[in-house]
């Protein structure tokens, strides 16, 4: 996607896309990150944010997977919090349109890049506290969102609970996508022995910032399944779940990890 600052608008592409991805022969689609509303501005943004129980984007996607019988990863939305806070919180919903899973960034963005750019995450968003998998008709799917995908201890913590898929739906910015992207979403298949799907926002964007884009699908050998590059749109893959059963038999290391006692420093 390249969503901008009306969740009106993201509303109704995520709407016609799960009717797309149903009348393509999908089974689940994943969007990205903030898929209904891209804004860095806080003060513009604000009066747009609902809670949970409130939000039109969620409403209208769940009411679109129950129409179609097709499951959907809304990758993340802005929320309301309880506070000051918001939260960017992804949302797994049946093909009911029931939410079965929901999930709380726990990393968050914070950082000064050379190109001059800076990011301060915290100071909108709350952080959430607990890592999350969710059951599926295909096997258990491991969520995250974006900046997470820098914490491999995260993504050992769903694969030790049995996950076999591994949602990173992301807001890259172009340099750290340029550099980092696709290195790191294969060493997480690979660490994992699991499916990476990540499906990221791209483009210019309405408040102004730019995302890398390249919405990937990875299998549990590290290949790229798929590689949507920078333009909006959707993206099929088909994922055989005994590939992830293959590579672990064949290369065991989920059954070698060990817990470290801590590092003794030589003087």
């Amino acid at each position: 996607m390249t969503a901008g600052i009306e969740p009106e608008r993201n509303t109704a592409t995520l709407v016609a896309a799960v009717a797309q991805a149903k009348a393509g022969g999908a089974d689940l689609l994943f969007t990205p990150e903030m898929s209904n509303l891209l804004d860095r501005d806080g003060e513009r943004s604000q009066p747009r944010l609902r809670d949970e129980a409130a939000d039109a984007t969620l409403a209208a996607v769940r009411a679109a997977a129950a129409a179609a019988g097709l499951w959907v990863h809304l990758g993340s939305l802005a929320l309301a919090g309880d506070g000051a806070r918001r939260r960017n919180r992804g949302c797994l919903i049946d093909a009911s349109g029931a939410v079965r899973a929901r999930y709380d960034k726990i990393h968050l963005f914070d950082v000064d890049l050379p190109t001059g750019e800076s990011w301060r995450e915290s100071a909108m968003f709350g952080r959430g506290d607990h890592p999350v998998a969710a059951d599926t008709p295909w096997g258990r799917l491991g969520l995250s969102i974006c900046y997470d995908l820098r914490f491999p201890d995260l993504y050992r913590a769903l694969s030790d609970a049995g996950a076999v898929m591994l949602a990173v739906p992301a807001a890259f910015t172009v340099p750290t996508g340029a550099a980092h992207w696709h290195v790191l979403l294969r060493a997480r298949a690979i660490e994992a022995g699991a499916f990476v799907i990540a499906a990221a926002q791209t483009g210019r964007h309405e408040d102004g910032r730019e995302t890398f884009g390249h919405s990937l699908v990875v299998g549990p050998w590290g290949d790229v399944l798929l590689d949507m590059g920078r333009e909006p749109g959707l993206g099929f893959a088909d994922l055989d779940l005994a590939d992830v059963d293959a590579v672990r038999a064949r290369l065991p290391a989920i059954r070698h990890r060990r817990a470290l006692p801590p590092v003794e420093v030589a003087p």
